[in-house]
């Protein structure tokens, strides 16, 4: 599962009490949170029985503004190993504290197989095209490095639709200077419908959809879970049974983000060779 929780905007206490509400309901395996405060992780994974690390823990300085914008944190059933913590920061924003944090985590259904779990925020400016490409590129690398016999499993805010560079090359549609991948796209390969994640249906988003694009009837797919390929993995496979939108509606009038959240179920398992 991912979901951007919107660091500490609005209502952040009645919204972090229904971000645990659903944390316990869905029980991912793997979750991977963006503009995360470092306080707020223990109060969203609260009785889920899930374990957290926030990049505040892992990384070798501390960006700045982290205080405000937040950072990536992951959580995962079984304990997990932090394997890097990857700044791909760009020159051009050095005020985005977001960092891209890797870890290895067993898998009980392959008997303790570990699988790599890579949690990025890419920038989120709408003309920082060039800066996704390489941030993309820089994501590969850190999956060549660290990689396991099962799938990798990328999931995060890109902050880019289907149909920008660095999902194009992510999903093997297009090259990055002379370099070509492939990844799954949970939502293509079992998704229905467009799969908006940030929506001006939702009012916790209608202020910076407003700051940051200025046009009516705004929406875009831009949160994701990327499952490694068999170019990549191939003596074992990840396959996806269900992919769907989560905290995409209001409870009592409480709307967990400005993002709507995705979680996907995975087969995962190892070929049996004769």
């Amino acid at each position: 599962m991912t979901l951007n929780v919107w660091n500490n905007r609005g209502d952040a206490t009645a919204r972090a009490a229904l971000i645990n509400a659903e944390l316990r309901r869905l029980a991912a395996d793997l979750v991977a949170f963006q503009e995360v405060l470092p306080g707020q992780l223990p109060a969203f994974l609260d009785g889920t029985g899930l374990h957290g690390t926030h990049q505040s823990r892992t990384a070798a300085t501390a960006p700045p503004r982290v205080d405000r914008y937040g950072g990536t944190a992951i959580a995962t059933r079984q304990p997990h190993r932090i394997v890097e913590t990857l700044d791909q920061r760009g020159a051009n924003a050095p005020d985005v504290p977001w960092l891209t944090l890797a870890a290895r985590v067993p898998t009980a259904e392959t008997g303790g197989e570990e699988v790599l779990f890579i949690a990025p925020t890419l920038s989120f400016r709408l003309e920082a095209e060039a800066e996704r490409e390489r941030q993309a590129i820089g994501l590969c690398d850190l999956d060549a490095r660290h990689r396991t016999t099962l799938p990798t499993i990328i999931a995060g805010d890109f902050n880019a639709d289907p149909d920008a560079a660095c999902i194009r090359y992510l999903t093997g549609r297009q090259s990055l200077s002379g370099r070509g991948t492939h990844f799954h796209d949970a939502w293509e390969v079992a998704g229905s419908g467009p799969g908006h994640t940030w929506s001006c249906d939702n009012p916790n988003a209608a202020e910076d959809i407003e700051r940051l694009v200025r046009q009516p009837g705004h929406h875009r797919r831009i949160d994701y879970i990327f499952v490694g390929s068999p170019h990549a993995h191939p003596n074992a496979f990840a396959r996806v049974r269900r992919a769907e939108l989560a905290f995409h509606k209001p409870v009592d009038g409480v709307w967990a983000s400005d993002h709507y959240g995705v979680v996907a179920d995975l087969e995962v398992g190892v070929l049996a060779h004769p």
